[in-house]
């Protein structure tokens, strides 16, 4: 394929490029972590428990898992811009609907509305940014876009906290209606439009039959434990679900240009970042949802302290950034990735020790060591993907990290809201002192899931990743 190239980008374009797309990601990152603490407060409007609005923040996740694979193939096919465009005309309008939604199934459609145009944004994002940028440019450029996916996650449980505290808890949506209108001038104006001139087509069957299981899986993940279908019903959907991806995964192999490359499993490294990523994020996709339960309806905290208790995770895993380069390149990836594994299993379990009595102090000092930890995590898995990867695999190897990780997030949300429900009887799904127990339990399980999958790392050899680390490694020493 040969990318049609519009004029070359005026140096206009090129200063408010990086800040565009940075505006875009700080949008979408902001949107996730401010509902997070105004879980409770939408609960008890939309008369459900609090452990029921799980399908609130599973739905949006499990909507870009299902959305982003064909996000590339729509930029290419109709130009970064429009594509881009669109991703935020449709976040913006999902979060309008979602504001004026009444009862909690409204709610859920128009989360998966929003995520349906939170998919292309972060892809079409850093595609653009890659084709308008030399690569001497670009490490700096993608930092810098980087930045607002950290501060997301310091902002939002604070703003929510404080727009559920003396506003409304619709208010979480409508801030996004002014940035994604003045996101939306700029880009038409300022986004470069960048398309191939020939695509191969969509594999639509693909979509479908990924898509299908996907949902399904999520589905069941969700309903089960709610005594809505009994176990047959339950076991079917399971079954067919099963077949759905089953079935892509045949199809995929057998297809010239599949919606997944499921051949690049074949690359160790790939592999490992990948599969290990999935189910370690299991374990910390169920966290933010846990906090806030934990926090607010269990140990009778405000919104605005709940945010404030989760903001030293969130400050940790910057300040990590800096001393990533240096760590990785004495260590290596394999020693990194198994050993902080059971490190962030073991802190992430070490919540469940947390109740009435515990000092605010101590849960301040978790919540960063656990930022810190997490930070390293994260950072690891998502460079050691393209380690062994080649450039024209560089596009599929990006979108099957990007499906996987929003995947297990939502899966980690109705994981931890099912094992919290288990430990909690029916009846007592508001009540602080049951609430505690099921979410301490939920802690324990999670943490443990997350020691476990140290294991898939250690398929790792010990030089895996060098030439990525050591060049940071050099990279940093030198001072850049």
């Amino acid at each position: 394929m040969t990318t049609t190239t519009p004029a070359e980008p005026s140096d206009a374009t090129k200063r408010l490029l990086p800040w565009l797309v940075a505006v875009a990601f700080f949008m979408q990152s902001l949107d996730t972590t401010i509902l997070n603490t105004a879980v409770p407060a939408i609960s008890q409007a939309m008369d459900v428990t609090p452990l029921n609005v799980k399908s609130v923040l599973a739905s949006y996740t499990l909507s870009l898992a299902v959305f982003i694979p064909v996000s590339g193939w729509m930029a290419d096919r109709f130009g970064t811009r429009t594509v881009f465009a669109a991703a935020i005309a449709l976040f913006t309008l999902g979060s309008v609907l979602c504001g004026l939604a009444t009862n909690i199934d409204m709610l859920v459609a128009c989360r998966i509305l929003q995520g349906a145009g939170g998919a292309m944004m972060t892809p079409v994002g850093r595609m653009t940014l890659a084709r308008t940028y030399d690569k001497a440019d670009l490490v700096k450029t993608m930092s810098f876009v980087a930045i607002p996916s950290l501060i997301g996650p310091m902002v939002g449980p604070i703003a929510g906290g404080l727009i559920v505290a003396y506003l409304h808890w619709s208010v979480v949506f409508f801030v996004n209606i002014p940035v994604g209108l003045l996101g939306l001038y700029f880009v038409r104006r300022h986004l470069p439009d960048y398309r191939e001139a020939r695509t191969h087509p969509l594999d639509i069957a693909g979509l479908v039959l990924f898509g299908g299981g996907i949902a399904l899986l999520s589905y069941v993940l969700e309903v089960f434990g709610d005594n809505t279908l009994n176990i047959y019903q339950v076991l079917g959907l399971l079954a067919f679900a099963m077949i759905l991806l089953v079935g892509y995964g045949v199809r995929a192999a057998r297809k010239a240009f599949p919606l997944l490359d499921l051949g690049l499993f074949r690359v160790r490294t790939f592999r490992a970042s990948v599969s290990g990523g999935f189910f370690t994020r299991l374990g910390l996709g169920g966290i933010p949802f846990l906090f806030p339960l934990l926090y607010q309806v269990g140990l009778g905290f405000s919104p605005v302290q709940s945010g404030l208790l989760v903001l030293p995770q969130a400050v940790a895993s910057i300040g990590l950034k800096a001393f990533m380069p240096a760590i990785l390149a004495r260590l290596g990836y394999r020693n990194v990735l198994v050993a902080n594994t059971i490190v962030v299993g073991l802190l992430i379990a070490s919540f469940a020790t947390v109740d009435v009595d515990t000092p605010v102090w101590r849960i301040v000092a978790q919540a960063f060591i656990l930022g810190f930890f997490t930070s390293m995590q994260y950072t690891s898995m998502n460079t050691l993907v393209y380690a062994d990867i080649s450039g024209p695999q560089t596009s599929g190897a990006s979108t099957i990290a990007a499906t996987g990780q929003q995947l297990a997030i939502s899966f980690g949300v109705a994981g931890a809201s099912l094992i919290a429900a288990i430990f909690v009887p029916p009846g007592l799904h508001s009540h602080p002192a049951a609430l505690v127990h099921g979410v301490q339990q939920a802690f324990l399980v999670l943490g443990a899931l997350t020691i476990v999958s140290s294991v898939v790392f250690t398929e790792l050899r010990k030089d895996d990743g060098d030439a990525i680390s050591r060049h940071d490694g050099a990279h940093h020493e030198a001072g850049s």
